[in-house]
């Protein structure tokens, strides 16, 4: 049988694109990276600890590299030039976010604020956050919230003064009463098995933990598509719909709670009411650029609570972690304590802006020890060239901070905890300041930064005002172990245990 011309020219297409992919792909200029394995990538090169194994790579290829992960391209910056350049020059390149597995199964299918696309409905949920739930009349509003759970904090912790103390439990139930109570309007959970509740404490944490390591894992299937259809040998998706289908049916008891009573306390004011009452009140909203839907509103809230829980606790963890290893450090802060607030009270929020040496050793703590250790992952929109390199679109980005917190140009002995390289410098932590982005920058920039900040440093300093803390008996500086868990937040390996020992007249753990 005769072959028709046309099939013979189409064939002999085919077998010259992987020539002609070659050839052109020689004019590209693209980042300098490790050589791509097939079908893998670079993954061979990743460890259990990502941001290490990037860090160490960064230091034989450069700040800005290039890597495959499976099929897809992925470029890390590890310097603040690098950083400045992606996230503020190319910001709206930048702007995006990849579709995940996580965003699919845990994010309402990318409608959660992490995982949403760059779009109308991204930018109306940014904009609702930033003029309306983290407003500076808002944040203000809600202080006598955060106030009353620091002394709850400082009440617990007192009851067990010279036993061991698991903070990472008590700093998380410190985190998630302000965000329930804020976002949800009361706890729907119980610190007390005596107490029923639609949840135990202990359970809710451990739903958050795992909804944190889950949406930062490099799930295969996100990289090797054909593969992530036919096999979960990692177990996440199946992981990823559990974890999913728990805070469904938490936050569908909360909402069907506040709509029961939604007409009852339809005159409440602006005060009282939390952040789920003003999402209902946007379902009917006609003005808005995208209509809202109700399992949008849930995912919405669930975003806010988690994500305000979470990396709050931890960041105020690793602080102390590296306090109990420097206590020298530890004296200084409360000598400025002493000074500053004095002995017959606790501290305030109105305090926070006299209590510099705090504010260094808060920096400090995110800079060696990044909750965000690698921002969550970018998507480019367009082709563009950074730094005469090419990028193409859909090229995944990674800004990894514990690179940008270990760069020695930057950072004399980055490796040592020194509060004072903060003191007397305009270093800031609000996304201009590119040598140290905890909440990230630009356009996809954590918005609730005000919120979390003041959470953050009105613990820490109550923390350190009302106790002295040492190590348990069996436990020694030297062995102190500061291993990491990797996920969207990196977390300790160990939860941190200390003893508290009063610091403050007696009087003033009775209120």
């Amino acid at each position: 049988m005769e072959v028709p011309p046309w099939a013979i020219f189409s064939l002999a297409c085919l077998a010259a694109l992987p020539f002609l992919f070659k050839i052109f792909s020689r004019h590209r200029n693209h980042p300098p990276g490790p050589k791509p394995w097939p079908v893998i990538g670079n993954f061979h090169l990743l460890g259990p600890l990502p941001h290490h194994s990037l860090h160490k790579l960064s230091q034989k290829y450069g700040p800005i590299m290039q890597l495959s992960f499976g099929s897809v391209p992925v470029v890390v910056a590890s310097s603040s030039e690098a950083a400045k350049l992606f996230l503020k020059t190319y910001d709206h390149v930048f702007a995006n976010r990849p579709q995940t597995a996580a965003g699919r199964l845990t994010g309402n299918n990318h409608a959660s604020v992490i995982w949403a696309p760059y779009g109308p409905s991204l930018r109306q949920w940014r904009k609702i956050l930033q003029s309306e739930l983290f407003s500076l009349k808002r944040i203000e509003a809600y202080e006598y919230i955060r106030m009353e759970e620091v002394r709850a904090l400082m009440l617990r912790i007192y009851a067990s003064f010279g036993k061991p103390v698991p903070l990472r439990r008590q700093l998380s139930c410190f985190t998630l009463s302000i965000m329930s109570r804020v976002v949800l309007g009361k706890k729907y959970f119980s610190d007390s098995k005596d107490v029923k509740s639609i949840i135990q404490l202990e359970e809710f944490q451990e739903m958050i933990e795992e909804f944190i390591l889950l949406n930062g894992v490099f799930y295969i299937g996100d990289w090797i598509p054909w593969l992530g259809n036919f096999l979960d040998f990692q177990g996440y998706v199946k992981r990823m719909k559990v974890v999913n289908e728990k805070f469904n049916r938490y936050f569908d008891y909360v909402f069907e709670d506040h709509m029961s009573k939604k007409e009852a306390e339809k005159e409440r004011d602006f005060e009282g009411r939390n952040i789920v009452d003003f999402l209902l009140e946007l379902l009917d909203d006609p003005s808005l650029e995208v209509k809202l839907t109700y399992d949008k509103l849930k995912t919405f809230a669930q975003d806010l609570l988690i994500g305000g829980t979470e990396t709050t606790a931890s960041t105020v963890e690793w602080a102390m972690s590296e306090l109990l290893k420097n206590p020298h450090v530890m004296e200084k802060a409360s000598e400025e304590l002493d000074r500053v607030i004095g002995r017959e009270r606790w501290v305030e929020e109105k305090d926070i802006p006299r209590l510099a040496y705090i504010d260094a050793i808060m920096k400090e703590a995110m800079r060696k020890r990044p909750v965000a250790s690698t921002l969550g992952m970018h998507e480019a929109l367009e082709d563009c060239k950074v730094e005469g390199y090419d990028i193409k679109r859909g090229t995944i980005l990674l800004v990894n901070l514990w690179s940008l917190g270990r760069d020695d140009r930057v950072w004399e002995n980055p490796e040592e905890f020194r509060p004072e390289r903060f003191l007397g410098k305009a270093i800031d932590v609000r996304g201009q300041t590119f040598e140290l982005l905890p909440f990230g920058s630009g356009r996809r920039m954590c918005p609730s930064y005000n919120f979390a900040l003041r959470m953050i440093m009105c613990c820490l300093a109550n923390l350190l005002h009302g106790f002295k803390w040492e190590l348990p008996a069996e436990h020694n500086v030297e062995d102190m172990s500061l291993e990491e868990t990797y996920g969207i937040s990196t977390t300790r390996k160990f939860p941190l245990v200390g003893v508290p020992k009063p610091r403050l007249p007696f009087h003033l753990y009775q209120q």
